[in-house]
């Protein structure tokens, strides 16, 4: 999402955080815009009548900086990668899992460690993932060019690559390429690795991509042959009729991000109503209103229901490859990532 991923950066979520969507005025949910979307959370609108009101941000940090400035909301989306510097910053309190209904069938891939480390307090509770794997034209790039995640340091496609301009997605690649599949715990020696990794491609980068809209048309207009990219780009250019391949089992491996909400302090809603809303992103009468939109669920019961064709066809079937989830990081880490990153991308 970093991602959020998709639907997420669009006009709305330019949004000043305090104009809320007209609902449900007892609950107000922080998100990316997109998320609004009913059949999401059918089962709060079937409970309540009502849609809760939403509030939206452009970024995480964004999303921080008004809360730790006053703003008032019940939950918030974040992706995994932030989550530790929101426990760190005190806007949260731990959920209380008895009141998850689908707690137990979460997804142990997406859970990983306990963000809040030393105790038995859950902060995160995922709802919504998906893979980034190399996004190519087959029409032009042979399937042996993508079997390794050396094609971004390919000179023969200098000027025809593109990453995401997101840290968590372009050193979860870096690390992958450089031998490292868990990044909740890299060395200073793995994370210069990764970093000089990644100034060796930028020289190669045609652009780093902002959003999918924007991936689609460098695509699709051929200034772009290979990128890093988020599994919905495979659906959107397969419907499109562009050649599209989505190469996830690179010898190094993919990724996988992934989202969630989490319960903000002294929330002025009700908070029986922050439980029936996240119980409701996870049921599994949203499981395919999340994947018609990209989004793997992270109730781990619903998705054993879905094919696994339908689950190839959004970039989301099982694969034999090394996987990096994108997990929490500290703090720390992942403020010395965006740092190196920026440089990265001005040069040097």
């Amino acid at each position: 999402m970093s991602m959020m991923k998709s639907l997420l950066l669009g006009a709305a979520a330019s949004w000043v955080a305090g104009a809320a969507m007209a609902a449900d005025d007892e609950l107000l949910v922080f998100d990316y815009s997109g998320f609004e979307d009913p059949a999401y959370h059918s089962a709060y609108v079937e409970k309540h009548g009502d849609s809760p009101r939403f509030a939206f941000f452009g970024d995480e940090e964004e999303a921080l900086q008004k809360l730790r400035s006053g703003f008032e909301a019940d939950v918030s989306h974040v992706c995994a990668g932030s989550v530790s510097k929101w426990v760190e910053s005190g806007i949260l309190e731990p959920w209380d899992t008895s009141r998850i209904s689908a707690y137990e069938d979460l997804n142990s891939d997406l859970t990983g460690q306990d963000v809040a480390a030393g105790n038995d307090d859950v902060y995160f509770i995922p709802t919504d993932y998906g893979s980034t794997a190399i996004a190519y034209n087959t029409a032009e790039v042979p399937a042996e060019d993508v079997a390794s995640l050396d094609v971004f340091t390919n000179p023969e496609y200098a000027g025809r690559l593109t990453l995401p301009d997101n840290v968590d997605d372009a050193y979860a690649l870096a690390y992958l390429a450089t031998g490292v599949t868990n990044w909740q715990d890299v060395t200073d020696a793995e994370f210069k690795a990764a970093s000089d990794w990644l100034r060796k491609v930028h020289p190669n980068l045609r652009t780093y991509w902002v959003d999918p809209a924007e991936l689609s048309q460098l695509l699709a207009t051929g200034e772009v042959l290979v990128s890093w990219a988020w599994n919905e780009t495979l659906p959107t250019m397969v419907e499109e009729g562009f050649p599209i391949g989505f190469q996830r089992e690179a010898r190094e491996g993919s990724s996988l991000w992934l989202c969630g909400y989490v319960n903000l302090k002294d929330g002025p809603g009700v908070e029986a109503k922050a439980y029936d809303f996240l119980n409701a992103m996870l049921d599994p009468s949203s499981t395919w209103a999340l994947l018609d939109a990209g989004f793997g669920q992270a109730n781990a019961a619903a998705m054993a229901q879905i094919s696994e064709e339908a689950l190839t066809a959004v970039g989301l079937g099982p694969i034999d490859a090394p996987v990096l989830a994108q997990l929490p990081i500290s703090g720390q880490q992942r403020e010395r990532q965006s740092a190196e990153f920026e440089k990265i991308k001005a040069g040097f």
